[in-house]
């Protein structure tokens, strides 16, 4: 394999993270006076109101005379239609900041809310563009659930059901302000949704691990160290939903995962996202469930000479593998990462979300051609390649 040394990088993360317990009360209202009065208050299908923060955030509202304008019900995988109902809601009531109170899927769609409130053009075209350079209204957020690391990064990603399309942008003006991250906030998060957040948190671990880019050890010795950290908190969070402790380490590790201290320096694009994208914007599951059961056969599918190494490297430090032979070693690191995520109660086949090989070819064709996963990946894949890897998951797997 073609080795690259560490990229020139810039690390621009302006976030104001406010980490710990009961800052609303006294802190909100102050960050959201710095913007303006008239807010849009974005939160998904109702869970903060089952939970209590949605009363605490109004009555925030209410007794610093901020005008409130909703848009609820944004989706798992947030959809154009919902964004562009956002910005509608944004241009016809003058808003001046966006408050999104939930997980990734709600902030993603506020931030691209946030950037199509100036742009003139229809906001399917700004996600098809994939960079924005443009301004965007100022966004602060109060995350819900410990997964995609949306509260600390420029990123988004946005699905398109009538095109079956699930793709990403960004832009710096897009990263958030201030975001509260309370890990009490997340106490009511089901079982099944902290074992999918905690799968996607290591998904862009692992995303950023496995890289051709060499000389990263800080990258790289970081990502093992908050890999441990999900492995050790989540089926401790998942056991006792109130450990403070567990659900706070995930929140930080959601955070630090993807706001670019892992992925800094090292080229190249991710593939496990770039295939699980298809699987959502064709059959809508969780996304870091099509990323769980996505990884391992990947995983399994690039581990050879060239690669073993990496893998190695992979069982003996994440895992604590200890067996000499390093493809042997490799391969109980595959099989330990498929484990884990079975042992969090995360459906590890493709049938058991609905999803058979109806759809493969299309979906490899599209995988590839809404990436440059057949040119820039770790081991690049071609469109059989991905055809291959999907059909390694309709059936539960043994990579030992």
């Amino acid at each position: 394999m073609e080795e690259e040394k560490l990229d020139n990088f810039r690390f621009y993360v302006p976030t104001d993270i406010r980490f710990g317990k009961d800052r609303l009360a006294t802190e909100l209202t102050d960050v959201l006076n710095v913007y303006g009065k008239n807010v849009l208050l974005v939160y998904g299908g109702g869970s903060i109101k089952k939970n209590g923060l949605y009363d605490q955030v109004i009555d925030l509202f209410e007794k610093n005379q901020n005008t409130v304008v909703e848009l609820s019900g944004v989706e798992p995988n947030p959809r154009v239609e919902t964004v562009r109902q956002g910005i509608e809601l944004c241009r016809e009531n003058q808003v001046d900041v966006i408050l999104a109170v939930g997980g990734g899927s709600t902030i993603d769609c506020a931030k691209v809310v946030a950037a199509g409130f100036y742009s003139d053009k229809d906001v399917w075209d700004l996600v098809l563009e994939k960079g924005y350079g443009g301004k965007a209204l100022p966004l602060v957020t109060v995350l819900t659930l410990a997964a995609t690391g949306s509260e600390m990064n420029a990123g988004a990603v946005i699905s398109n059901l009538t095109t079956n399309q699930k793709l990403g942008m960004g832009g710096p003006s897009m990263i958030p302000k201030v975001s509260f991250l309370d890990p009490q906030n997340t106490f009511t998060v089901p079982k099944n949704q902290t074992a999918a957040g905690s799968a996607d948190i290591l998904s862009h671990l692992f995303e950023n691990y496995f890289r051709q880019t060499t000389g990263t050890d800080v990258q790289d010795f970081v990502s093992e160290g908050l890999m441990r950290t999900v492995i050790k908190n989540c089926p401790i969070a998942i056991e006792t939903p109130n450990d403070y402790d567990a659900r706070a380490n995930l929140m930080w590790a959601s955070s630090l995962a993807l706001n670019g201290l892992t992925g800094s320096g090292k080229g190249g694009t991710w593939s496990c996202h770039a295939m699980e994208h298809e699987l959502s914007a064709f059959y809508d599951i969780t996304h870091g469930v099509g990323l769980a059961i996505l990884t391992p056969r990947w995983m399994n599918y690039v581990l050879s000479d060239q690669t073993v190494d990496k893998f190695a490297q992979f069982a003996k430090d994440v895992w604590g593998i200890t067996e000499e032979d390093k493809m042997k070693a490799a391969k109980q690191g595959i099989q330990a990462t498929y484990d884990f995520f079975k042992s969090c109660g995360i459906p590890m086949t493709l049938p058991e979300v609905g999803i058979n090989e109806d759809k493969f070819v299309e979906m490899a064709t599209q995988a590839v051609a809404h990436s440059t996963i057949k040119t820039d990946a770790y081991v690049p894949l071609a469109e059989s390649d991905v055809e291959a890897i999907y059909r390694e998951c309709l059936t539960e797997s043994i990579f030992v």
